[in-house]
């Protein structure tokens, strides 16, 4: 079974403020990012959501490869870069690629058959 990590959607928002407290009301609490930069992590439970005002065309579905739902990072986990040949090997066009040669830190970008965007972005 493929492991792609801790589960978000990344919401493109038109003012961060606004959606910001409709999201509180939902009873979510912001768990990271910068409201002055325009990105917010919030999370309600296992349920994670970003607000990202100005940063991209489409909501995107995210996963985060060595985290849990906690943020946690996890002892062990499926690399990026193994991810990438998994979906290769099953046929999935990659629209960005992380850098076979590195490790760490990289991200890929896929879409669904519906054209939504989907974001495999690993931190550590």
């Amino acid at each position: 079974m493929m492991q792609l990590g801790a589960f978000s959607v990344s919401l493109t928002v038109k003012d961060i403020n606004v959606s910001k407290s409709f999201y509180e009301t939902l009873g979510f609490k912001v768990l990271g990012g910068d409201i002055e930069e325009n990105w917010l992590i919030l999370k309600n439970g296992d349920c994670i959501i970003g607000l990202f005002q100005g940063m991209f065309e489409k909501n995107i579905l995210t996963f985060n490869p060595g985290l849990n739902q906690d943020t946690e990072n996890l002892e062990s986990f499926t690399d990026v870069r193994e991810l990438q040949k998994q979906f290769e090997e099953k046929g999935i066009t990659l629209l960005t690629r992380a850098d076979e040669s590195g490790e760490g830190p990289a991200h890929l970008t896929i879409e669904d058959p519906d054209g939504n965007p989907i974001l495999i972005d690993q931190h550590k």
